[in-house]
């Protein structure tokens, strides 16, 4: 047999593999338990109305979430995220004219040096057309809690994959709250008019979450 009729060889049959392991993967079930927020595929934005002529938007960068799920039962899930306040990214962070970042974080608004966590905890979940989940929960922010609910949608996800020895889920949420009912009221403007920062804040998260080891991990591996 000649060296590329061996290579041929090789490659078809790992591709034979690849896909019987794909094909295992896609017929199991996604099991219950404890999953923890994956970094790398997860996003937390922030909106508010500035002066009526934008929603400016940022982001904080650097979050960690525990949830319990069965996706038999996804109404008796519960979530625990915090926030690091001080990875608060905007688009403006220019320390040379004017760092944005710095100024949010300052006592004015976030107040990052004296409440360096936010925390969110889920109180109750509720299901509904299959795959949505209002949340209702409460926020500790700027030393205040506050009820806050998400509106969520459960994407699905897999037992596991070739590529990935863990079970995997994902979410897509929005939701909002008042600032000023956290303490954070500076430049919220005056009643009937806008000329200020809104003192309504929309939430939008994206976050996948790894979970228990893919019982077909060493199935595939062979």
């Amino acid at each position: 047999m000649t060296t590329a009729k061996r290579v041929l060889r090789n490659i078809t049959a790992g591709i034979v593999a690849l896909n019987a392991a794909w094909a295992l993967a896609a017929e199991e079930k996604i099991p219950a338990g404890t999953y923890t927020i994956e970094k790398s595929h997860a996003s937390l934005i922030f909106k508010v109305d500035h002066l009526g002529f934008s929603n400016y938007t940022a982001r904080f960068k650097n979050f960690d979430a525990t949830l319990q799920f069965d996706p038999n039962n996804p109404g008796a899930a519960s979530v625990v995220a915090t926030v690091d306040v001080s990875s608060l990214e905007t688009d403006y962070p220019d320390p040379k004219k004017h760092d944005f970042n710095k100024q949010l974080l300052g006592a004015e608004w976030f107040d990052a040096a004296k409440f360096p966590k936010m925390t969110y905890r889920s109180k109750k979940v509720t299901v509904s057309n299959g795959n949505r989940l209002h949340i209702d929960g409460e926020l500790e922010m700027h030393g205040i809690k506050q009820p806050v609910v998400l509106e969520a949608t459960y994407n699905g996800g897999y037992a596991g994959h070739p590529m990935d020895p863990h079970a995997r889920i994902g979410f897509s949420a929005q939701g909002s709250l008042q600032r000023s009912l956290f303490g954070i009221a500076y430049g919220v403007p005056e009643a009937g008019s806008k000329m200020g920062v809104g003192d309504n804040v929309q939430i939008i998260i994206e976050a996948e979450f790894s979970g228990p080891a893919w019982a077909g991990a060493k199935t595939a591996a062979k």
